[in-house]
């Protein structure tokens, strides 16, 4: 005969059978759920990441604070430089306004004439004694007598405004009396070798300045930079106070008679 299946046996078997069930049903939701996700992002291959990413950041450089004790005497080296360059100006045109003759002789007036010795242009100075044994006369002397020729030549093409007269051991040269014309074209010149002289001046002044501002970047102070700018000013100021007398002493020379 047979046997129906006991109550526990049929029990089990429905249990089973609802959790095969559940579980299909979870595995198609699941699987319903992926496909529309997939439909909407569109999932696609990897996408590099960006180049500027991928740099390695640069460390920034950290800048090191300098000795305030080197800045210090780098300041003062330039206040130093600045003033003796200013001061190699002012005695620049002195003694160019010195080679402004004035109507009386003196060696200063062939001071500018150059030589061209044996292929190199060299300062009369150098070549021959410059001496003025009357007020209307200079006598050159040149040490090599070979060199008279040269000599004589340079003073002639130079602008000192007299002719040369070689008697084949020295050089005279008989200093004109000058004419108003000719005073007013000295005159001039005076004033131009002045502006020059100005103009060295405040490149000087320039240069000292930029210095300056360049180390109070590197760690001087602003009053200290502010301070030392100020005197650049004032030795300008002084410079230039200078070489304005020395032309106005050189030009009332020229012009009185």
């Amino acid at each position: 005969a047979t046997r129906s299946p006991s109550p526990s046996c049929a029990l089990s078997s429905l249990i089973c059978h609802s959790h095969s069930s559940a579980l299909l049903t979870m595995q198609r939701l699941l699987l319903l759920a992926l496909a529309a996700l997939g439909s909407t992002l569109r999932v696609g291959p990897l996408a590099a990441p960006p180049r500027a990413l991928l740099r390695t950041p640069r460390a920034t450089p950290v800048r090191m604070a300098e000795d305030p004790e080197e800045l210090e005497m780098e300041l003062l080296e330039v206040m130093e430089s600045m003033e003796d360059r200013m001061k190699k100006s002012v005695a620049s045109v002195t003694e160019q306004l010195a080679t402004l003759r004035v109507g009386r002789a003196t060696p200063d007036m062939l001071a500018r004439v150059e030589v061209d010795y044996y292929g190199a242009m060299t300062p009369l100075n150098q070549l021959a004694s410059v001496s003025a044994p009357t007020p209307q006369q200079l006598v050159v002397d040149v040490y090599d007598k070979d060199g008279l020729g040269d000599v004589e030549r340079a003073i002639i093409e130079s602008d000192v405004g007299m002719t040369p007269q070689n008697d084949g051991k020295l050089i005279r040269l008989n200093v004109p009396m000058l004419t108003e014309e000719r005073r007013k074209e000295l005159a001039k010149t005076a004033s131009a070798l002045g502006e020059e002289g100005k103009v060295a001046i405040r490149n000087v002044r320039r240069d000292a300045i930029d210095k300056i501002k360049k180390l109070e970047k590197r760690g001087v102070s602003e009053d200290t930079s502010a301070d030392n700018q100020d005197e650049v000013q004032k030795a300008l100021k002084k410079a230039e106070g200078e070489v304005e007398a020395a032309v106005a002493a050189r030009e009332k020379e020229i012009t009185t008679i």
